[in-house]
């Protein structure tokens, strides 16, 4: 069984995912393999999909870049704890997202999250943990784990862009619920996080009906 993705893996694990579902090999046939999107595992990703939250995929990036700018291209819990209020709202940190970015920047110096860790944790386990630091939740871990920890099975709970994917894929007048939506995908267990990719690799290529 596959656990974690790599390039090797990937084009296997799309053309089993291929067999078992016609909406999926469809992805597959007609836009070819997803990008293996990627992100070092560490502090600074965690940051980076904190400040993804709820907005543009562009916006975040330009607040991250803006970010790593001030700190000299170090994101690291104790450069980020230097920055005053005013540094972190140039950056483009929302009010809220100030007191998360801090908020996880402590609990890792103090001792009470461990990122280092995650390797030999459970899916389930890292979540449990991710999720006690505040403006953590589902979304945010289930990011991180598809995308830094390169998970198989991740089905990031809420994300848009899947979901609609799913309702053009299929040309639904709505668009399936969080809750809906993660029920549809368990059809694609073991490889979540494939059909996660496949799906992202259409919404960003497919032409809108």
């Amino acid at each position: 069984m596959i656990k974690t993705l790599d390039e090797n893996n990937l084009i296997t694990a799309c053309k089993k995912l291929s067999k078992q579902d016609k909406d999926l090999a469809f992805i597959f046939q007609t836009y070819g393999l997803p990008p293996l999107w990627a992100r070092e595992a560490g502090f600074a990703t965690l940051i980076h999909i904190i400040l993804e939250q709820q907005v543009s995929v562009a916006s975040a990036l330009s607040a991250f870049d803006k970010l790593r700018g001030k700190l000299n291209g170090e994101i690291t819990p104790e450069n980020l704890l230097s920055l005053s209020d005013a540094e972190m709202k140039a950056a483009y940190f929302s009010r809220q997202k100030i007191v998360y970015a801090r908020d996880l920047a402590q609990n890792i110096l103090n001792g009470n999250l461990d990122l280092n860790r995650f390797g030999n944790l459970s899916n389930e386990e890292i979540k449990h943990e991710l999720k006690n630091i505040k403006g953590i939740g589902d979304w945010t871990a289930d990011i991180y784990l598809l995308m830094a920890m390169h998970r198989a099975d991740v089905m990031p709970k809420g994300d848009l862009a899947l979901h609609v994917a799913w309702q053009r894929l299929n040309r639904l007048q709505y668009r399936p619920t969080s809750d809906e939506f993660l029920q549809i995908a368990e059809r694609w267990k073991p490889l979540r996080s494939v059909a996660a990719r496949l799906l992202w690799h259409f919404y960003l290529n497919a032409k809108k009906f």
